[in-house]
């Protein structure tokens, strides 16, 4: 397999067919286009975007690549294929939960994140002991700023401060989330355009303020 630069039409062109046409059979019969087309650059585009923000961050970066096989076992939905290509790229880090960076294709769009979805328990006390502090503080500016500029920002998750802190504490936007994620969307066709793993990269620039905030939580 030549150097991958960036996902082809065909990559693009199986995920929207196989949203039309989800069953065994049909993906049985364009395997070979998946094994091609989807699952080998996939692996390749993992491998370098993951030298990159290596690079980009100064810490080693470990990817995951989430399977194309849906778990249907406590689904309505028995569709058993995932439409999309999801991959995420954690730091090596102390915390249990690092803010780790995200890549999403499907059909409709291209979504590049950065953040951490819930922390688990023992990171989530230090977090919120940060948030009561400056850290909180830069959080809400931060999320402001992105919101501004058109990023999308996870919202709160708790209707009310949790137990422990001031019901009305002036960092309760804050002490409210479990966690902070910023995203950016985009036309999926930036997957099928040359230079995929650079421009992915620049792009996620505008999130990089997130993982410097949640990487050395205090």
């Amino acid at each position: 397999m030549s150097r991958f630069d960036h996902f082809s039409k065909e990559a693009l062109g199986f995920l929207t067919d196989l949203k039309s046409n989800n069953t065994r059979d049909w993906f049985n019969q364009h395997r070979k286009t998946y094994e091609v087309e989807v699952r080998e650059p996939t692996k390749e585009f993992a491998r370098q975007m993951s030298d990159a923000l290596g690079q980009f961050t100064g810490r080693t970066h470990d990817a995951k690549i989430y399977r194309i096989n849906r778990d249907i076992r406590f689904s309505k939905d028995k569709t058993p294929y995932n439409v999309h290509i999801h991959i995420s790229f954690a730091p090596q880090s102390d915390q249990v939960s690092p803010p780790m960076w995200f890549f999403g294709l499907s059909p409709e769009k291209l979504s590049l994140g950065c953040g951490v979805f819930q922390y688990d328990k023992e990171d989530l006390t230090r977090f919120r002991a940060a948030m009561a502090g400056p850290q909180g503080a830069a959080l809400i500016r931060l999320a402001e700023e992105m919101e501004a500029r058109g990023l999308r920002v996870s919202t709160p998750d708790l209707k009310r401060v949790p137990p422990g802190y001031d019901k009305a504490h002036h960092h309760g936007d804050a002490l409210r989330r479990k966690g902070l994620s910023g995203w950016t969307d985009l036309d999926p066709g930036f997957a099928t355009a040359p230079g995929l793993t650079t421009r992915t990269l620049q792009e996620m620039t505008a999130l990089r303020p997130i993982y410097d905030l949640l990487i050395d939580l205090t």
